[in-house]
């Protein structure tokens, strides 16, 4: 590499260490110097946006649009997302296809007084900026009252703590990286809550014809991650996901295979379509695109009655 590479990332704390992961992976797998790699912050406009859904203006493309601008732009080297939070559809000259090692996908709950979601109140109230969480939330416990919060993994905590909140649905892999599981009141268990696909997976994104930087990439992607974000990725993809299809997909690797189940509701979540396969691993692809089809079916024929 003639020059330095720069990574572009939002400017959360959270943001900035999986940027420093991205780094570090980079440094851990290359000849390259510390100097040699700078992490620039960029803000987006779902940063900007503080009290609304993202769906109102513009869905999942708020966190990333502005940072691929800057890709596109050759302003940066390297683009880090957090995969979850990554369009469906790929932008046109970028390619997203290396991934660091899945986090831990789950989904945990921060409540005052330390109450697991069965243990709160009675019309106690929930936040989260989620449909998806929304629904599963009201799966459980129908009687709970879901409101829209927004911030940083800081900012929600802060606002639970003021009082705003009895408690709030978070992912674990976030509170991880921020040391900050001794605020969890409850860890769900995949079978409870789905979460989002790609959810815990930090997501490498370059220019398509940066042969250079993709050569690099491919040094520091892991395999196994690799094909389960593709594999929960290609649902969203025959879905349209965004953030206001409310979508659950996780997969797990077990030896030769893969099995990955998801779940779609309905724009109201009063529907819940649910399918679960497993394949040879070669077929990381197909199942994704296989269980989303199923899913398009079933909730296309649901709506025919």
């Amino acid at each position: 590499m003639s020059n330095k590479i720069t990574i572009g990332t939002r400017g959360s704390k959270l943001a900035l260490l999986y940027a420093q992961k991205a780094k570090n992976t980079i440094l851990q797998n290359t000849n390259l110097s510390d100097e040699e790699i700078v992490i620039k912050t960029i803000t987006t406009k779902g940063d900007q946006i503080k009290d609304s859904r993202l769906s109102e203006f513009g869905g999942k493309g708020l966190f990333s649009s502005n940072i691929e601008r800057e890709l596109q732009e050759k302003n940066i080297d390297i683009a880090i997302h957090a995969l979850k939070d990554l369009p469906a559809i790929e932008t046109d000259g970028l390619l997203t296809d290396n991934f660091l090692e899945r986090n831990d996908p789950k989904e945990i709950l921060i409540s005052r007084n330390k109450k697991k979601l069965r243990d709160l109140d009675t019309k106690a109230i929930v936040g989260t900026s989620s449909y998806r969480r929304e629904f599963q939330i009201k799966k459980i416990r129908p009687d709970v009252y879901c409101k829209l919060i927004r911030g940083n993994v800081d900012t929600r905590i802060r606002k639970l703590k003021d009082g705003l909140y009895d408690a709030i649905i978070l992912s674990y892999a976030g509170i991880k990286y921020l040391e900050l599981e001794n605020e969890i009141s409850e860890i769900f268990k995949i079978e409870e809550i789905i979460p989002s696909a790609g959810q815990g997976i930090i997501a490498l994104q370059c220019r398509e014809d940066d042969l250079e930087i993709i050569s690099l990439l491919k040094k520091i992607n892991h395999n196994e991650t690799y094909k389960r974000a593709h594999a929960e990725r290609n649902i969203l993809k025959v879905l349209e996901g965004d953030c206001e299809t409310a979508i659950g997909a996780h997969s797990v690797i077990d030896g030769k295979n893969i099995i990955i189940e998801a779940e779609l509701f309905s724009l109201d979540g009063s529907k819940r379509f649910y399918e679960k396969k497993i394949e040879k691993i070669e077929k990381f692809r197909e199942i994704g695109k296989e269980i989303g089809q199923i899913l398009k079916t079933k909730s296309n024929n649901s709506y025919k009655r």
